[in-house]
């Protein structure tokens, strides 16, 4: 009863300095977002640094709250790899919204800040559109099939803008994050899927294909990054509360080179079926092997 409503006491705590952390760092992201709107190139690389640094400091503060707030163990093998000075496409596993606060708790002053390609249409969201311009989220634009069909002569045109959207991230290093199983683990999810892999879903490779056709001759390592919660998977409020004991973390980096130049990837994936198989395929591989090492894991190591 006792350790009942410390969790509960720890979790409001936790979850008001959140609350608190956001606000603080939000304001001035949003204050300095309306400068950037003045369209000198020299001008928003300046504040792009200066927002990237807010960022950082926001999420630096929410480490620190989760170091206080919680007793959890971290098993990270592989950052020894990693520097702030490089481009990155940053795939992983996903079980819990409690992974982006690992990823963002991991790679934080490892690797530039973490963004997500979002749809075009993001932008125009309140207040939160202005953010995410101004913090270089990339927006894609992706017209449907049956649009395309009507408008023949727009073919390309949706990734072409993309790329000219992503220039900027040529003198500035970036993260570019993808979930490609495009939705959380559940045993649900997974038996309706006939899921091949015992700890995972069926990866999807149209998402980081976007990525890669839109950057791939700026982007220059891949990241595939495992994440594993020996004692079950944890809801945010089980993270918050201080009840999440242990997380392990693996993270393997190749360079993409190795993906362009072998031919596992080219610009035609989305209009050769060869290709795309052949990507597919090796999206599974990396897959099974991601559940193979889960296995392992789990395995060989008790939950502490």
């Amino acid at each position: 009863m006792v350790k009942a409503l410390l969790h509960h006491v720890v979790g409001t705590i936790s979850v008001l300095f959140y609350i608190f952390n956001t606000v603080l760092w939000a304001t001035p992201i949003l204050i300095l977002s309306v400068f950037k709107l003045i369209p000198i190139s020299p001008w928003r690389r300046l504040f792009s640094y200066i927002l990237d640094a807010c960022a950082t400091a926001w999420i630096s503060m929410n480490n620190l709250n989760q170091k206080v707030s919680g007793r959890t163990k971290w098993h990270v093998n592989g950052l020894e790899k990693l520097t702030r000075e490089d481009w990155y496409l940053v795939i992983a596993n996903h079980q819990s919204w409690v992974d982006i606060l690992v990823l963002q708790r991991v790679f934080n002053r490892k690797i530039p800040f973490l963004k997500f390609f979002l749809k075009k249409e993001l932008i125009y969201v309140p207040i939160l559109g202005l953010a995410w311009w101004a913090l270089d989220f990339p927006f894609m634009r992706r017209h449907s099939k049956s649009f395309l069909a009507k408008h023949p002569h727009l073919k390309g045109k949706d990734m072409e803008t993309t790329r000219k959207a992503c220039e900027k991230f040529r003198s500035k290093p970036v993260s570019i994050m993808n979930f490609v199983e495009g939705t959380r683990f559940t045993q649900e999810k997974h038996d309706r899927q006939n899921s091949p892999f015992t700890h995972l879903l069926k990866p999807k490779a149209g998402g980081i294909a976007f990525v890669l056709s839109a950057m791939g001759d700026q982007l220059h390592k891949l990241i595939d990054v495992t994440i594993d919660y020996p004692q079950g998977v944890p809801s945010f409020w089980d993270f918050v509360s201080g009840k999440v004991r242990n997380i392990r973390v693996n993270i393997d980096v190749m360079p993409i080179k190795d993906i362009m130049e072998n031919g596992i990837f080219s610009d035609k994936y989305f209009d050769d079926p060869q290709v795309r198989a052949r990507f597919q395929t090796w999206l599974n591989e990396r897959w099974y092997a991601k559940d193979t090492l889960l296995d392992s894991i789990n395995a060989t190591q008790k939950p502490l």
